[in-house]
């Protein structure tokens, strides 16, 4: 096969990746092998491939295609989930572009809508990981809205209400006036905002008196139904049993007493308004009062909001401003920071609501998922500390609110067949249904055009928690096959940011349904932030196109790029030109398999050098694939990486390479060259996972291969004993190699040019590399002396003393002017450093690290002086 001068990317990607696809190397079934599964955490089906995507779906792979190699049978589900708010969202506004609008239309129009856009736009994401190299079982792609899927939601919602852990309640809830529909606790963020803090006048009834009462929302007065004071606030003794009346809609309420008040916060004096806070909302029920809801669902007053109806809440805020300082009611106002709750999916700021929805008692469930992660150990957090967080949530966990006034999405499935409260059933069909209400009303007569369903959808999280055991349809056949085989999954890769939101409620469902762990360990990768640490996002344009990076750099470049610039639960700091070391590394080793594919092999003796260079190899080899492992075990995938990148681009192609090369226009002998591939394909083994395409390339390059031979499904290299003395006494032969080296170019000595060389072996270092050393040094022999040689530059190695004879090489008193400046200035820099030495105060004072890098600095210089001493004597 003519191999190519160069390796391009954008030729190899798409032919290995359908080979793999054509020959079903993805694809797994039950067998007698030990399986490794991983699932996808499904990205929203309105998701395009940013560059969180890629790092997660790297280090998958990387961890898959391992797997694969080691023998087992590795399934890596992949899928997308529905994303009821982020889809229903995208789905209003293409109808809005059409005229429609979403609330003209039926449940089923609307739905039509929302598949024709998934089938549409849905894959593309799915498409785009293939781009990156992604080996997942695409056959068993899944979606959280699949039939299947579905029925297994509907399945678990009917058993945790049967079980009497889902319950209806009239409850303060967070209302997403964007999106509207609630969220649960988990999908808001707090932020802290520069707003104000509103000091209003309010009329006592029946005299001309005021009292004053500081908010930072003046809209919501339109909802107030009493003012509280604290009873041992001597200030308002004078108010107690009376009434205020509220600024504009005029409305009587009382003033009321509750030690719930803070004396110390604003006037002492508090407006409850119970229908939009939730400390309100229990004063108000332990105080009967009135709950007046002032907002449309859309974050607009409504008709409580007299002339403001219609108008949103935030314009009402300045409006209101105006309105109430003409009036003579606004006091003062004064900058104020406060949180406010923002919604996670579409920002808007969180409205507290009552409403009637769907409830997840969550004590009982919580507790075998604690037990898992912090007493027992049976589900790892890699790193350690997200046990903190984890535990936090766990421990101070509410119930979940897992209705959603949303069309997109699994329907609840309660079934109302009358007006009083408790006049619903729950059941899995509607046949199912109809039987249980006739039951329940002792009406027999009912039909089923008599039962409304719920209209409400349930929490895109209540569908992902069961993922792990929905995708090999562990719900609705416990006992199948590929759950007992498959189940619990391996290694999950995933991001901190949802380790409640899913990690967390996965664990929980996996007790509850199988009580058993969804996956042993969670790797929880960084966010990905540009080199100024700053988070990418569209609106800073700091986020790059993945495409266009693989395009660039190819995707094994942009794989090593990512990689090189993560570490397990630390930010990313991203920077293309790490995908360009990435590209040049791939450029490095297809160069190295083009050297040794360009040599001639004859049936000739094998150099003792070569012999040497490939049992240190294997040895180093060995060492490096324990290095690995324990990377690996440890999950810092980024350092199992650069030990691989270390072992090629140093080992292989800086050292081994050179030390087997043929001289010039002369064969190979056969048994090196026989080993120099076989520990390329060792190399490409340990590689494949971090770079698939390139590996796979030059594998099929190097012989001609079956199918069953292809690099994707070959062997994972064995661990072997190795002598840990051959590394050590490499080390320090390349140590003497590169005195040698940088002699012959500080003194211009051509590498042709055989030189003559001495060492005094005070070291007692073996001769094992001499051959090595001669071959790299191009030196005539090894003379081993007692005595320094004079005429003779030297360096050292440790103790050892080496010499290169260079009478009429060099100009001799150029060299000994050279020398004694270098003597001058190292002796005057030593004499600073012993003068630091000698002062009692800073060594008495000084951290210890520092005065120990001073004590290094004078034993370096003092071995320095003596070199270049030896070295004049023996040119004079």
């Amino acid at each position: 096969m003519q191999i190519p001068s160069k390796y391009d990317a954008s030729q190899v990607e798409s032919k290995w990746y359908d080979y793999w696809v054509k020959h079903n190397y993805f694809h797994s079934e039950p067998d007698e092998r030990e399986p490794y599964t991983i699932v996808i955490p499904p990205p929203n089906v309105t998701g395009i491939l940013h560059m969180g995507h890629m790092l997660n779906n790297t280090i998958q792979d990387v961890l898959i295609r391992r797997a694969r190699l080691q023998g087992k049978n590795a399934c890596w589900v992949p899928g997308t989930d529905h994303a009821s708010i982020a889809t229903e969202a995208k789905v209003v506004a293409k109808l809005k572009e059409k005229g429609i609008n979403k609330n003209d239309l039926s449940r089923d129009e609307f739905l039509k809508h929302a598949w024709d856009w998934t089938h549409e736009y849905g894959g593309v994401i799915l498409e785009q990981l293939k781009k990156l190299g992604c080996s997942c079982d695409w056959d068993r792609t899944k979606f959280t809205m699949d039939d299947d899927m579905s029925e297994a939601v509907i399945k678990v919602f009917v058993d945790l209400f049967n079980k009497g852990l889902i319950y209806r309640g009239y409850r303060m809830v967070n209302w997403d006036p964007e999106a509207q529909t609630t969220l649960s606790d988990e999908e808001v963020i707090h932020e802290e905002r520069q707003g104000l803090l509103y000091y209003l006048s309010y009329k006592i009834e029946g005299s001309n008196d005021t009292l004053t009462i500081a908010t930072t929302r003046p809209e919501t007065i339109f909802g107030d139904t009493a003012i509280c004071i604290n009873p041992n606030d001597e200030r308002f003794k004078q108010l107690k049993g009376k009434k205020a009346i509220v600024p504009i809609c005029n409305r009587v309420i009382p003033i009321i007493e509750d030690e719930y008040v803070d004396m110390e916060f604003g006037t002492g004096c508090l407006k409850v308004t119970p229908a939009h806070d939730e400390n309100d909302k229990n004063l108000g029920d332990k105080h009967n009062l009135e709950v007046i809801d002032i907002f449309n669902d859309n974050g607009s007053l409504n008709s409580f909001g007299l002339h403001y109806e219609g108008k949103d809440r935030f314009v009402v805020r300045k409006e209101i401003q105006k309105e109430l300082q003409e009036k003579g009611h606004l006091v003062k106002t004064e900058n104020y920071i406060n949180k406010v709750g923002t919604s996670e999916r579409t920002k808007a700021v969180i409205e507290p609501r009552l409403s009637d929805q769907w409830f997840l008692k969550m004590e009982d469930l919580v507790k075998p998922a604690i037990k898992a992660v912090l007493e027992d150990g049976d589900v790892k957090l890699f790193p350690k500390k997200f046990e903190n967080t984890y535990r936090h949530w766990m421990e101070n966990i509410r119930d979940w609110n897992i209705s959603r006034q949303l069309l997109w999405g699994q329907q609840i499935p309660a079934y109302y067949y009358g007006d009083g409260k408790d006049d619903f059933v729950v059941a899995e069909t509607k046949e199912e249904s109809l039987q249980l209400a006739k039951q329940k009303s002792n009406n027999h007569d009912l039909t089923s055009s008599d039962l409304r369903q719920d209209t409400d959808a349930l929490d895109t999280w209540f569908s992902s928690w069961l993922w792990p055991m929905s995708v090999f349809d562990g719900i609705r056949f416990p006992e199948n096959e590929e759950i007992n085989y498959y189940y619990p999954t391996n290694d999950l890769v995933t991001g901190p940011d949802i380790l409640f939101f899913w990690v967390a409620r996965m664990i929980i469902a996996g007790y509850e349904y199988r009580d058993e762990k969804p996956f042993q360990n969670v790797y929880l990768t960084g966010l990905v932030r540009d080199k100024q640490r700053r988070k990418m996002s569209k609106s800073l344009g700091n986020s790059p196109d993945a495409l266009k990076l693989i395009e660039e750099f190819g995707a094994d470049g942009v794989r090593v790029g990512l990689l090189l610039s993560s570490a397990a639960g630390n930010d990313l700091l991203f920077d293309e030109a790490l995908c360009q070391q990435g590209k040049g590394f791939a450029n490095k080793i297809w160069n190295a398999f083009r050297l040794i594919e360009g040599w001639e092999v004859a049936d000739i003796e094998q150099p003792e050098s070569s012999k040497i260079a490939i049992e240190w190899f294997e040895a180093k080899f060995q060492e490096t694939l324990l290095t690995i492992e324990d990377h690996f075990s440890k999950y810092r995938i980024s350092d199992a990486l650069m030990e691989t990148y270390k072992l090629i681009w140093n080992d292989f192609c800086s050292w081994f390479l050179e030390m087997i090369k043929p001289e010039y226009q002369k064969p190979i002998d056969k048994i090196t060259y026989q080993a120099a591939i076989t520990i390329l394909e060792n190399n490409l083994k340990v590689l494949h996972p971090f770079m698939p395409f390139l590996t796979e390339d030059i594998w099929q390059y190097i012989s001609e291969r079956t199918p069953e031979e292809a690099l994707i499904v070959s062997k994972w290299p064995e661990f072997k004993k190795f002598d840990k003395d051959l590394i050590s006494e490499f080390d320090f032969a390349s140590e003497v190699i590169s005195g040698i080296r940088n002699i012959r170019k500080e003194k211009n000595i051509a590498f042709k040019d055989a030189i003559q060389f001495s060492v005094i072996n005070n070291e007692n270092v073996t001769k094992t590399f001499d051959d090595v050393i001669i071959k790299l040094g191009n030196v005539e022999s090894i003379d081993y002396t007692s005595e320094a040689v004079e005429g003779a530059l030297t360096f050292r190695v440790k103790s050892n003393e080496y010499f290169i004879p260079m009478a009429g090489a060099i100009d001799i008193d150029a060299e000994i002017k050279k020398l004694t400046d270098e003597l001058n200035y190292t002796e005057g820099f030593l004499k600073s450093v012993q003068k630091k030495l000698s002062n009692e105060r800073f060594v008495a004072g000084a951290p210890e690290q520092v005065v120990a890098s001073e004590k290094k600095k004078e034993a370096d210089a003092l071995a320095k002086i003596e070199t270049i001493k030896a070295s004049l004597i023996s040119l004079k």
